[in-house]
C-alpha cells in the first residue's frame, strides 16, 4: 500500500480548515478512509501564529520512515518544521523577457538619451562658465582724455 501523508479540507464554505493526514495514495481527499491525523492546518490565521500549523512531528516521522510520502505542501511545513531540507526554488526560464532585438533596441534607446543629457550638461556647465567669466575680470576704464585747448 502506498501511503501519502497530505491535506484533507473540512471547514465551511469559503472558511477552509484543513487536516493532515496519512491515507492510502489511491482514496479521495476527503474519501474518510485515513489511517491517521498528524496535525492541522488553519489558513485563515495569519503567518506568524504558532496556531497556523499543528504538527505530532513523532508520527510524521514514524509515517515517513514506513515509506510515506508528504504531499508538495506537506513537504513546505516539514520543511518550515526542519524534518527535511526544504527544494530548492526552480530557475526561471527566460520566456517572460523580451528577444534580444528587442532588449538591443532599448540599451541603444537608453545610450542616446544618456548621450544626449551628457552633451546638455556639458552645455550648461559652458554657459554658466561663460556668463561667470566677464563678471570676474575688471571692466576697463576708459582712458582719461586730455582736452587739448
Amino acid at each position: 500500500m502506498a501511503t501519502v501523508i497530505r491535506l484533507a479540507r473540512y471547514g465551511a464554505k469559503k472558511r477552509p480548515y484543513y487536516h493532515v493526514v496519512v491515507t492510502d495514495s489511491r482514496n479521495a481527499r476527503n474519501s474518510g478512509a485515513i489511517l491517521e491525523t498528524v496535525g492541522k492546518y488553519n489558513p485563515m490565521l495569519a503567518k506568524g501564529d504558532e496556531k497556523r500549523v499543528i504538527l505530532n512531528i513523532e508520527r510524521i516521522k514514524d509515517w515517513m520512515s514506513k515509506g510515506a510520502k508528504p504531499s508538495d505542501r506537506v513537504y513546505k511545513f516539514l520543511a518550515n518544521a526542519g524534518l527535511v531540507a526544504a527544494k530548492p526554488i526552480p530557475t526561471q526560464t527566460k520566456k517572460n523577457q523580451p528577444s534580444e532585438k528587442t532588449q538591443q533596441k532599448a540599451k541603444d534607446k537608453a545610450d542616446k538619451l544618456a548621450k544626449i543629457a551628457e552633451e546638455k550638461a556639458n552645455a550648461e556647465a559652458a554657459a554658466k562658465a561663460a556668463a561667470e567669466a566677464p563678471a570676474e575680470t575688471p571692466a576697463e576704464e576708459p582712458a582719461a582724455e586730455t582736452v587739448a585747448e
